[in-house]
């Protein structure tokens, strides 16, 4: 099998925390208009419609801006081992 490298793109993301809502005031309301917010048993979660189907992030998943201007979440273990802070 071939190997490729993922190109250096930076992406804009967002962490929800603590079983905030606040945690979406960084997405513009016209993006996240038809997102789905609620709690349960496991805390807070949103759910994002995405190309693949509905796509759930709970409490403490990070949120990205696909290159594209998609977005979908991401396990935070998945995130650190991805994405680099650019400063």
């Amino acid at each position: 099998m071939k190997q490729y490298r993922k190109k250096p793109v930076v992406i804009e993301a967002t962490q929800l925390i603590n079983n905030e809502f606040r945690s979406l005031d960084d997405i513009p309301f016209s993006d996240c208009k038809n997102w789905k917010t609620g709690k349960d048993e496991k805390g807070f979660y949103v759910t994002i419609p995405t190309l693949e189907g509905d796509m759930r992030a709970n409490n403490n998943d990070w949120i990205i801006k696909g290159v594209n201007g998609e977005y979908y979440p991401c396990k935070p273990d998945i995130f650190e081992k991805t994405y680099d802070l650019v400063e």
